[in-house]
């Protein structure tokens, strides 16, 4: 892929990466951990009244601020309550993604640079996670690339109008950030600007009166907001959930009831992030450490090379710092930096293009083999659900249509091979990506399938509403899964009971339901008067008891 990409192949390129992430994002049903829950929420945003607090099976759940739960909400109130409509606007957020990022990079290292850039926030398997993912953190990511995109512009115009166009960008994108996911939002720009000033000495930089023009519309849209929340009933108590107990309470341990003990969830441990980084940026990992050796080998150069990796840096490793000293740890938290890893890709395969040596044609041999044994194990997986699946996706079209991504990824891996024998660098980069994505449209969406299976909350649902038509219902110590899951796809009035204990003070005729650890019933059934009245199963995934009392 030289400098000047024809457009059709540009265009192509584009059209498959929108189709990659689209079938993660419609071919499959709503998973576990978190997906539920979210659905649930934006499913009650999309007919409450009150929209400046979201509701998990009616209750406050002041988490996350309410921008994602408006749109989904939205969406699902158009097309209905099935999984592609929740996830729709995540298209979008992928779309803006991939667009800021691509434009950051292109206008620090070149048109090839944005392209990759592009290519890669798409495919990283973190990003891609997020990007299919009903969650916050979608559109987090790609408020956060176009905060970057403004956040260079600002930093190294030249001229005060573009200075201030690029701020204002900045501010517009951490504004609507915010109302993704509270002030997370500001973590990898904040610390991006502070380390530049730092590295570059440019300390007039944080005095210049573009740079806090915007903050008037960032305050503007935080404060409506915040203003709704606290003119609500139990405003304040909303508003210390949001910014105290969901914010500091996820670096250090607070005062809070147990339920907003956000530390004790997800604990850190020394060194998470940087183990599981390989991960996150599979599978272009091996090109990423190509990539910072170039930049460790090119440290002294000046110029437009220096100002897109430190950039590039700026934008990742910070990020990286603080969060590795936070109390709690997901790999999501780290999402937002993922764009200045993308850079840096997309700058070295700007400059791979021109000029590569040994350790970079090594590392697209060794990327096009971690392809070839990508596609052995999808082949793997394939045949191991296959023999646990009644599906009829599993037979004639999806079969065949599994086989032609399998055989293209091979052959898009035994081109790069080729290309890379002959010195055609950019051809075979070409060629490992289209490997990769026709994994991702080939055989992964018949694996999303029988995961569907699985993950079939729903049929438990109904079950449960069928089994407990016309008596009340109450729910055992539920975690957020059950509470949604019963939410939204049985009733949406039941009642709550911490201890079985508890369950003697049920009216005549309840049933009781339970989220069982094991195969097992549970060992107090008969001290609490209690006794199994249905059981329900997912293959491989939760299982659950409904109970009645032994009284009469």
């Amino acid at each position: 892929m030289r400098s000047g990409t024809p457009g059709l192949v540009a265009a192509a390129l584009f059209a498959a990466l929108i189709a990659a992430v689209g079938a993660g994002l419609f071919a499959r049903g709503y998973w576990t951990p978190d997906e539920p829950r979210e659905a649930d929420i934006s499913w009650r945003m999309s007919w409450q009244t009150d929209k400046a607090v979201p509701l998990l099976a009616g209750e406050p759940f002041c988490e996350k601020p309410p921008l994602t739960y408006w749109l989904a909400g939205a969406s699902m109130k158009l097309f209905g309550m099935g999984a592609w409509a929740a996830r729709l606007p995540n298209l979008l957020y992928a779309l803006i993604t991939a667009l800021g990022t691509g434009l950051l990079a292109r206008r620090a290292a070149g048109a090839l640079a944005g392209v990759a850039a592009a290519a890669a926030i798409s495919t990283f398997l973190l990003a891609y996670q997020v990007d299919i993912w009903l969650a916050t953190d979608a559109p987090l990511l790609a408020a956060t690339a176009v905060a970057l995109a403004g956040l260079y512009t600002g930093f190294h115009a030249a001229a005060t109008r573009e200075r201030l166009r690029g701020y204002l960008l900045m501010h517009a994108a951490l504004a609507l950030g915010f109302l993704a996911k509270s002030a997370a939002a500001w973590l990898v720009p904040a610390l991006a600007l502070v380390t530049l000033v730092i590295w570059e000495r440019r300390w007039r930089e944080l005095l210049r009166f573009e740079l806090y023009a915007g903050l008037l519309l960032q305050a503007a849209v935080i404060l409506v907001w915040v203003g709704f929340v606290y003119a609500g009933p139990d405003g304040p108590a909303h508003l210390r959930v949001f910014f105290w107990n969901n914010l500091v309470g996820r670096f250090v341990g607070v005062d809070a009831p147990p339920e907003l003990q956000y530390a004790t969830g997800h604990r850190n441990s020394p060194g998470k992030y940087l183990l599981e980084l390989p991960m996150y940026l599979w599978p272009w990992t091996l090109l990423m450490l190509a990539a910072a050796r170039r930049a460790w080998r090119q440290r002294h150069l000046g110029g437009d090379s220096r100002r897109a990796v430190r950039f590039a840096l700026a934008a990742c490793l910070p990020a990286l710092a603080v969060l590795s000293l936070a109390a709690t740890a997901r790999n999501i938290y780290l999402a937002p930096a993922l764009p200045g890893a993308a850079l840096l890709l997309g700058w070295w395969v700007q400059g791979s293009a021109a000029q590569h040596d040994g350790w970079d044609l090594r590392a697209m041999f060794a990327t096009a083999v971690l392809m070839l044994m990508a596609a052995a194990v999808m082949a793997a997986a394939l045949l191991l659900v296959h023999r646990d699946s009644a599906s009829a996706a599993y037979s004639g079209a999806g079969l065949a249509w599994a086989a032609l991504g399998l055989a293209t990824a091979v052959a898009g891996a035994a081109q790069a091979w080729t290309r890379l024998r002959r010195g055609a660098m950019a051809g075979a980069q070409l060629a490992l990506l289209a490997a990769y994505l026709a994994l991702l449209l080939g055989p992964a969406p018949l694996l999303y399938g029988q995961v569907d299976r699985w993950q079939d909350l729903a049929a438990i649902a109904r079950a449960v509403q069928r089994d407990s038509a016309g008596r009340p219902l109450y729910l055992l110590a539920p975690d957020e899964t059950t509470r949604a899951m019963i939410d939204l796809y049985a009733r949406t009035s039941v009642a709550r009971i911490d201890r079985p204990a508890d369950a003697a003070a049920m009216p005549p005729r309840s049933r009781l339901l339970v989220r069982l650890a094991d195969a097992g019933d549970p060992d107090w059934l008969g001290a609490a008067g209690l006794q199994v009245a249905a059981r329900y199963a997912l293959p491989h995934g939760r299982r659950y008891a409904l109970l009645e009392s032994t009284r009469p």
